[in-house]
């Protein structure tokens, strides 16, 4: 427990005082923000603020997990594991691809950044060899992510072999990811959003190092292969969102950009694969699936009727339309995570009491 609290604190500090630098040199060399001539007009005063902030973030996760382990090295005894590696791998791969198409924003002046293919291929190299991955390192007859499909624990009826993992795997982050990106429309949103749901994986990871199948081999334990790893770093990450949130709260003096919310989304959905939730995860990010199925619905249902279901898409983007200010709209968005996030928890304790009850 020492050491989820100690790369929480050096997250949390590495963000918070190297955010507000990155943002002057983010000035200096005016790489600010591209507003759509499409989206809310109320945004319009957010042209040049500065962006690629994903920056600090993933930079403060690296050094407060990697911090972690060489100061408590002997709460650990042999040290980073590969299903925590895995998920850094994830999260800082997808925030180079979107750092990328950051970089191609502000240095082209075009909104837009990556063509789709580009960054469609970004995406798939770096899923793809993180499935492909996550099916070797056994130990103790244990790869660090499952060939089932998962809600609080394995469904074995639903086994989709290593193909039919890797695929599941690619449209899994792919769809976490970019709906983390399209979340981050509003200040704050998609870190308070991420925080809140990495807290939750920190409870989890921890709950299922109590109860690991290696440590407590009865009916119900969990065969995760690195929990209290995984723990850490969802509470480096969750940190290291807080310490940006500072500066990202509105108003806004700097915005994670494509850098920050491709490498959250891939974070998030790394530790739901690698303590084998997926399918929870729906439940404790619900508040992301929602945004994302309110731009599928909306480009459905204007190509079938040619009429618009919600005044604008993304859902927070219809909010603000209806009348709500911008920080309403990103409060009650946080309540409402913090309740799907509760309900999340909620299930997985009860999955546990079950299994308690039954042994």
């Amino acid at each position: 427990m020492r050491s989820i609290l100690l790369g929480a604190v050096l997250a949390l500090m590495t963000s918070l005082l190297m955010t507000p630098l990155l943002i002057r040199r983010l000035k200096r060399r005016a790489y600010g923000q591209q507003v759509r001539d499409d989206g809310p007009q109320t945004h319009l005063v957010k042209q040049g603020t500065p962006t690629m902030g994903g920056i600090a973030f993933i930079v403060a996760t690296v050094v407060g997990y990697f911090g972690a382990h060489l100061i408590m090295w002997n709460d650990f005894g042999r040290g980073v594991t590969p299903s925590a590696l895995l998920v850094l791998y994830l999260f800082v791969g997808l925030g180079v691809v979107g750092f990328l198409d950051d970089y191609i924003k502000i240095a082209k002046q075009r909104s837009l950044g990556l063509n789709k293919t580009a960054k469609l291929v970004g995406q798939l190299f770096v899923s793809v060899s993180f499935a492909i991955l996550a099916l070797q390192f056994k130990q103790g007859g244990i790869t660090p992510a499952s060939t089932n499909i998962s809600f609080v624990r394995d469904i074995a009826v639903l086994s989709l072999g290593a193909v039919g993992f890797v695929i599941f795997a690619v449209l899994f982050i792919s769809g976490f990811s970019n709906a983390t990106n399209l979340t981050d429309g509003l200040d704050g949103l998609a870190a308070g959003c991420a925080t809140m749901v990495f807290g939750a994986y920190v409870v989890i990871s921890f709950w299922q190092f109590s109860h690991q199948c290696a440590r407590e081999p009865v009916e119900g334990c969990y065969p995760v292969r690195d929990p209290m790893d995984l723990a850490l770093l969802a509470a480096v990450m969750m940190g290291a969102c807080i310490g940006f949130l500072w500066w990202n709260a509105n108003p806004a003096r700097i915005y994670m950009g494509d850098t920050g919310s491709l490498a959250l989304g891939g974070g998030i959905s790394g530790l739901a694969i690698m303590t084998r939730t997926e399918l929870l995860l729906f439940v404790l990010g619900a508040l992301f699936v929602a945004v994302t199925a309110s731009v599928i619905l909306q480009v459905a249902y204007f190509k079938a009727t040619g009429k618009r279901l919600f005044r604008m898409a993304p859902l927070h983007h219809h909010f603000e339309l209806s009348g709500w200010t911008e920080m309403t709209v990103v409060v009650r968005f946080w309540i409402v995570t913090g309740m799907c996030v509760a309900l999340g928890l909620g299930i997985f304790y009860a999955d546990w009491l079950g299994s308690a009850t039954l042994q």
